[in-house]
């Protein structure tokens, strides 16, 4: 009989014990560090989505995750010390939002978990070995866009179109992937092109000025130095009645012509579902393929068009998004 009280008794400390455990598992908060390259509306809707996917999926900043949200205004050097900094704090998840803030996580850590997002080849970016197979402490999402579409776009847009300058930041890895694949669609669709860079924001406004004149229309990929410049690209631009075809919404909503682009809050949201497979089911970035959103969106500003005076064809204007 008193074997079997103390036996019971065991028993009971075990399932407490278990309990215990499996209450404290519950209750843990996964801290989450997020460093974001610059403020525009394509990233910042990146990361909202990111917060509301995690939200939908049981992880609610301040009460199971933490979050610790850090922008580096555009300036690589920040980018790097907030990266140190997440990685210091010993996070249990890194985003990083854009090529360059993926770089900088990257190249601090091979432990520590890492997405990004709004990073259109991650293979070229050197952040994986390869898209379809990881094979580091990376994965995420890529926001890689229809870049031969929006040039065919551009051609029905502007049917006379000869020559078009392609406008991007020289150092981001992202914008001269796009690039190159505008040139062969513009090569297959007999335009000329000319290359105009930019290495910091404050050349935007005499670059873009040196186009005018010399093309009918300029293409910008989803370059986050021009994403966030915006306003002043298309003060020289439409000043001069140039159409100007952009890499996503945002950047037309901010004053460009026209775009097929991805939701990049649906993009946030797909990145949010990896980092619960990550935080939950223990799922390694190394096995986990780099996701692309498989639809895009047509988008057009019509006051743009208006002010350039280009006349939207009908059957464009019937695939908006509503």
């Amino acid at each position: 009989m008193k074997k079997t009280l103390i036996i019971a008794a065991l028993a009971a400390s075990c399932v407490l014990l278990f309990s215990c455990k499996a209450k404290a598992a519950e209750q843990k908060v996964y801290k989450i560090g997020v460093v974001q390259l610059v403020e525009h509306v394509a990233l910042d809707a990146s990361y909202q989505g990111f917060v509301d996917g995690l939200k939908e999926a049981g992880y609610v900043d301040g009460q199971n995750i933490k979050i610790d949200f850090q922008n580096a205004q555009g300036e690589q050097a920040n980018c790097q010390t907030i990266a140190q900094k997440l990685v210091n704090d010993g996070d249990d998840l890194i985003l990083a939002i854009a090529t360059p803030a993926g770089q900088a996580v990257a190249n601090l850590t091979t432990t520590i978990p890492v997405l990004v997002t709004a990073v259109t080849d991650p293979a070229s970016a050197k952040l994986v070995k390869s898209n379809e197979a990881p094979g580091t402490n990376v994965s995420g999402t890529s926001d890689l866009t229809p870049v031969a579409a929006q040039m065919e776009l551009l051609k029905q847009l502007v049917p006379g179109v000869k020559t078009i300058g392609f406008l991007y930041c020289s150092s981001e890895q992202n914008s001269k992937f796009q690039i190159d694949m505008a040139k062969k669609a513009a090569d297959a669709l007999g335009i000329k092109y000319i290359d105009a860079t930019v290495s910091n924001s404050n050349e935007i406004q005499q670059v873009t000025q040196s186009l005018v004149g010399k093309v009918q229309a300029v293409y910008s990929p989803t370059d986050n130095m021009i994403a966030a410049g915006v306003p002043t690209v298309a003060g020289v631009l439409n000043t001069a009645k140039i159409p100007f075809i952009c890499g996503e919404e945002g950047m037309v909503k901010a004053g460009g012509l026209a775009t097929y682009g991805i939701n990049y809050y649906e993009l946030g949201k797909q990145t949010a579902k990896m980092a619960v497979e990550v935080l939950r089911d223990g799922k390694k970035p190394a096995e986990m393929p780099i996701q692309y959103l498989e639809t895009c969106d047509f988008a057009v500003n019509t006051e743009t068009a208006a002010v350039i005076g280009l006349t939207i064809p009908a059957d464009l204007l019937a695939k908006v998004k509503k």
